[in-house]
């Protein structure tokens, strides 16, 4: 019995090693985002095992460390996998930044936000498209000399801007971001802001 208590032993210690594996793929593979930057993890399996034989003369396996409880062979560190996350992300939006320096990239931004965010397809987008156009050109340093108001969605006072991002005076993105929450929040939808627009020449 009891070296077949031991062969339970391993058994069970193989599933709990594969188990944890398992969920760790899943947490840093599957659903990075879900990682925190200073996580760390370890997941250990035991060493390669090898035949023995008991005093009853039952055959078993046992791993070749003679301490099989220390992790030794599968480490998993945490902080790798959401560093390349994280780095990955800023690159992203880098190159979004730079892409809606310009009014054509800066189009392009907008209608990804707001397919993603908010579900708005290309009829949406088509008045979202004229009333920014009228407002600003797309371009992110607009600023109306008499009212104040500034960047692409042309807010006012443009301080606004500053519950999305501080960076709202260089950042297009940032500009972007606030005026379709804005829009959002005001009007539900780009199509009802811009027939407030038509009506009264601001929205």
């Amino acid at each position: 019995m009891k070296g077949f208590d031991r062969l339970l032993g391993i058994s069970r210690a193989r599933r709990l090693s594969i188990s944890a594996a398992a969920m760790a793929f899943f947490l840093f593979a599957v659903e990075p985002s879900y990682a925190s930057g200073t996580m760390n993890a370890s997941v250990s399996i035991p060493n390669t095992f090898q035949a023995a034989i008991t005093t009853d003369g039952l055959i078993v396996e046992e791993p070749v460390d003679p301490n099989p409880d220390t992790p030794t062979l599968i480490e998993l560190n945490a902080v790798k996998a959401v560093n390349a996350n994280e780095m990955a992300l800023v690159s992203i939006a880098s190159r979004q930044i730079e892409m809606a320096r310009v009014p054509d990239g800066a189009r392009a931004v907008a209608r990804t936000i707001a397919q993603s965010k908010y579900g708005w397809g290309s009829y949406q987008f088509a008045c979202l498209n004229k009333l920014w156009t009228k407002e600003s050109n797309w371009r992110y340093k607009a600023r109306n000399k008499t009212s104040g108001a500034h960047g692409i969605p042309q807010a006012l006072p443009a301080t606004k801007m500053e519950s999305i991002g501080t960076d709202w005076r260089t950042n297009p993105v940032t500009q972007i971001s606030w005026g379709l929450r804005y829009i959002e929040v005001r009007y539900e939808t780009p199509c009802k802001a811009y027939k407030k627009f038509q009506r009264s020449r601001w929205y």
